[in-house]
């Protein structure tokens, strides 16, 4: 998981941007992605994500998991823009990559198997349709692939904290499908129709209802806030109205090159 810290931009999106859309010169995102790549000693594989439920297996097949049936990729000039919220690969030195800057990101592997997986969970992931999220695709995912959720680890990173993501009446009944009726997740305001919501604590009630039980990393606490953690982290909506613009992180999971020998 990438900082905010060791790039190349300038503000406000010093100085590890590497979000190539958010208004960053281009010449310097590309500085940055050239920086993690050489770190992490893989190729990192990045999508255009959508805030969805929709996954694709890397490298890029013709045909991804498309659970509410839109398009996963577009043309773009001469080249293709694979959209998705959720990747997974088999292939060595291959990175699945997520970018982020409040939403949470998930990194998944299998405790046996050299298999992968990269989430971006943001809010309208998490709720999906009628409780069918980012996380019940990547269920999905891991069922296909002959493995069971059980047999997973998956660690969250930082996002949001449950003392920043002020939100409204409908984010809290998006999210609250499947939820108990009372639960800890949503703190009711003196403004009426207003909560703060603790992101990451949803994501690991609705990891652990469909089997993923051991979960490491973002526990909720000040630390893995991205917001109130400022000389660390980017936050989108931190940055965005205080200082016109906000860079981009990214959490990056792949299989080492010799996992498939030590099978």
């Amino acid at each position: 998981m990438t900082t905010r810290q060791g790039g190349v931009s300038m503000a406000p999106w010093d100085s590890l941007n590497v979000g190539d859309h958010v208004g960053d010169d281009p010449n310097h995102v590309a500085a940055n992605r050239r920086l993690v790549a050489q770190t992490l000693g893989a190729q990192p594989v990045y999508v255009k994500q959508v805030h969805g439920v929709n996954g694709l297996a890397l490298p890029f097949q013709s045909k991804g998991l498309d659970t509410d049936h839109s398009k996963t990729s577009l043309v773009s000039g001469s080249a293709i823009v694979h959209e998705a919220d959720l990747t997974w690969t088999t292939q060595p030195g291959l990175a699945c990559a997520m970018m982020v800057a409040d939403c949470l990101p998930l990194l998944v592997c299998h405790r046996h198997t050299p298999w992968v997986a990269a989430v971006h969970a943001g809010w309208r992931g998490l709720a999906g349709r009628e409780g069918q999220g980012v996380i019940e695709s990547l269920r999905q995912v891991v069922q296909q692939q002959g493995l069971i959720p059980q047999d997973c680890l998956v660690w969250l990173g930082p996002c949001i904290g449950p003392t920043a993501f002020e939100v409204g009446a409908e984010v809290v009944s998006a999210l609250s499908w499947g939820l108990p009726a009372h639960n800890p997740f949503f703190e009711s305001l003196a403004k009426k129709g207003q909560f703060m919501a603790d992101l990451a604590g949803v994501a690991r009630y609705r990891l652990k209802a469909v089997g993923f039980d051991r979960l490491y990393g973002n526990d909720s606490s000040l630390p893995w806030c991205t917001y109130r953690q400022e000389t660390l982290y980017h936050s989108h909506r931190r940055d965005t109205s205080r200082k016109g613009g906000a860079g981009r992180m990214a959490a990056f999971i792949w299989v080492a090159g010799d996992a498939l020998a030590r099978q």
